[in-house]
């Protein structure tokens, strides 16, 4: 019964520390993906996970993804947005890690805070090791509350397989693949 108390408390200590890690704001980085001069922006926002920091490797693939169809965007950090959030973008796209089935706690408060998405188009992608369901649906429901127009949602995860026919390639890399295809897919939309 000692080492089952033991366990469980250990098994607290390390989530509670894993949460605090994790919950907190990353650095300042803004990157420009497409050509300065192009007709239609995009701001990409993001924050970054310090263990596997697929968050910035997905936005950059759907910022690439944009490019392709003639799109720039400014791919940011939370704690960077703020230098450009007043710039006009014709597309925001928010990016999530899940933790505690819920999206980090940066880009909500982001989102909560936020008073230039009333009425603009915006894309929701959530990440996960695999549970994302309740997460995703959260952050959906956050744009929604903005009254943004929330034009595509898609989760990406870092263990559970993206693509069911490609188990034996590296499941980070087939989610990269995956965005950058998302982000010609939805430039694509927009502009039907």
């Amino acid at each position: 019964m000692t080492t089952l108390l033991f366990v469980i408390g250990l098994t607290l200590v390390i989530w509670i520390i894993l949460t605090l890690v994790v919950g907190k704001k990353g650095p300042e980085k803004i990157a420009l993906i497409g050509g300065s001069n192009d007709d239609k922006k995009a701001l990409i926002v993001y924050d970054p996970d310090p263990i596997y920091n697929l968050d910035e490797k997905i936005s950059k693939s759907f910022a690439e993804g944009l490019a392709e169809k003639g799109w720039s965007s400014k791919v940011a950090t939370v704690a960077a947005v703020k230098n450009v959030e007043e710039e006009p973008f014709d597309l925001y796209v928010f990016c999530a890690n899940t933790y505690n089935w819920a999206p980090d706690k940066a880009i909500r408060n982001h989102i909560k805070n936020s008073n230039y998405l009333q009425g603009k188009k915006v894309v929701a992608i959530t990440l996960g090791s695999g549970s994302t369901k309740r997460s995703q649906r959260m952050l959906e429901e956050l744009i929604e509350q903005k009254q943004a127009t929330l034009i595509d949602s898609k989760v990406f995860w870092l263990m559970k397989p993206n693509e069911e026919t490609k188990t034996k390639r590296s499941n980070i890399k087939i989610a990269v693949e995956m965005a950058n295809t998302f982000g010609k897919q939805i430039a694509e939309n927009i502009e039907n």
